[in-house]
């Protein structure tokens, strides 16, 4: 007996229903994109490796999926590296490209390659698929969309605050109220690490704090002391665990922390400008709160962070983040070209409507009306029809086989489709059709055109 197919742990398969939920998402999303001026652009699902290599950190290179060398791969594999195990080593020999682990990095490889091209500032976004060689868990896949939106070109802030009533705009859209967006920025980090003395562990510092939701206060002080931040600067950051209170009250406690810090002091400046942006144009469903641990433990990040957590009482991880990069695109040869952009987790919202009840009842009704099957004639009939129907923008469609009429009729509950016709013999002779509500039981015999009218 032949063994049961199976797909890769981290990924699914998406039945009917759940890919018209996704593309409500999807469809929403990107019709804000657009009235916002981002334009789209598509880049390969694979890269050259040493595009993505070296751009996410330690951890996040780790999760890049690499991608075997075509052939005899290991003809050309490093003997030594072979012979002593090193998979680190031998990987350069026997994989040159990599599943790409988000957007935002391809898409600074495209601006850089196709610079000549592009109008700056350039406002883009993008809805593809990307991969990351995770632990599956809930809300987290080894394969999964991002809805990112980014401009380049520009260092004004007021591009911030627009990603911040981007993310109110959708979330709106989408009737998910009472979602927090989380905001900090790079430069109080680096001013925190320096005030601790820890300047040479910046990325280590912020890996380790980016988990203080996760694993607790203790544990992060205890990676800070394995990673060599000294017990000394450790206890200087005490008053960050213990911050709080609305946003203009933590600016003025990170103030007295920072003010040694000319870095931090110029972070605290740009989040103030984004506060008072904001608090001046106002916000529909969500909240912009600051959080001061907030890192993303990515090393391209130099300015504002952003994080965006499900409403209270939905057990999710975030929905969405991003955050400024004025250096990434440096990293191709292409210097002093600042960016900054957002990204939505298609995935995970969809998790967080569905556990909310949010997605309208009528997603899924793709088919309006199902004709019945009643033999050759009839069918040719239905057919001629379901043409005019369609031209007309009603989407119709005959059951292809005639079978009893109650199989069919079956057909149709199953698909929750809400109109049936019957077009047999009688119906032929008078020109009319038998239209049947298939929610209320009522039925009618009526013209092509009255039939239209009900339909549309």
């Amino acid at each position: 007996m032949a063994q049961k197919p199976s797909i890769p742990k981290g990924t699914r398969d998406f039945n009917p229903t759940e890919v018209a939920k996704r593309n409500y998402i999807i469809h929403t999303i990107k019709a804000h994109f657009e009235r916002f001026g981002f334009q789209p652009i598509e880049t390969p699902s694979f890269e050259n490796s040493e595009t993505l290599m070296g751009k996410y950190g330690e951890e996040g290179d780790r999760l890049i999926f690499k991608i075997l060398n075509s052939g005899d791969f290991l003809n050309k594999a490093d003997a030594k590296a072979y012979d002593s195990k090193d998979s680190n080593k031998i990987t350069a020999s026997i994989s040159e490209k990599a599943l790409r682990y988000d957007l935002t990095v391809p898409f600074a490889r495209y601006v850089v390659q196709h610079q000549n091209e592009i109008e700056f500032p350039f406002k883009r976004y993008q809805i593809q698929p990307v991969w990351r060689a995770d632990r599956p868990q809930k809300g987290r896949f080894r394969e999964f969309f991002q809805c990112d939106a980014d401009v380049v070109g520009s260092s004004s802030l007021w591009q911030e605050v627009e990603f911040v009533q981007l993310y109110d705009t959708v979330f709106s859209a989408l009737k998910l109220e009472g979602c927090s967006i989380k905001i900090n920025n790079r430069k109080i980090l680096s001013g925190i690490a320096e005030v601790i003395g820890a300047q040479d562990k910046l990325i280590d510092f912020t890996v380790a704090l980016d988990k203080l939701d996760k694993i607790g206060e203790e544990k992060v002080k205890a990676e800070m002391l394995e990673k060599g931040i000294p017990q000394s600067g450790i206890d200087k950051l005490q008053p960050l665990f213990s911050i709080e209170g609305d946003f203009g009250s933590q600016i003025d406690q990170l103030k007295s922390i920072l003010n040694t810090s000319e870095e931090g002091k110029k972070g605290i400046e740009e989040l103030e400008f984004i506060n008072n942006g904001i608090a001046t144009l106002g916000l529909k469903t969500a909240t912009l709160q600051l959080d001061v641990t907030l890192a993303r433990g990515l090393n391209y990040y130099t300015g504002a962070i952003f994080e965006v957590s499900a409403p209270e009482g939905v057990a999710m991880g975030s929905i969405g983040g991003g955050g400024r990069y004025d250096d990434l695109t440096g990293i191709f040869g292409l210097k002093d070209v600042s960016g900054v952009g957002i990204s939505f987790g298609l995935d995970r919202i969809a998790l967080v409507l569905e556990e909310l009840n949010l997605f309208p009842e009528t997603i899924t009704n793709t088919v309006k009306v199902l004709f019945i099957n009643f033999g050759e004639r009839e069918a040719m009939a239905s057919m001629k029809a379901i043409k005019q129907l369609r031209e007309r923008g009603v989407s119709a469609e005959l059951f292809p086989d005639n079978k009893k009429t109650i199989k069919q009729f079956n057909y149709a509950n199953k698909r929750n489709i809400p109109f049936v016709v019957l077009l047999g013999e009688s119906e032929l002779e008078s020109e009319t059709y038998t239209l049947k509500n298939m929610i209320s039981g009522e039925q009618d015999q009526l013209s092509f055109e009255e039939m239209l009218q009900q339909l549309s």
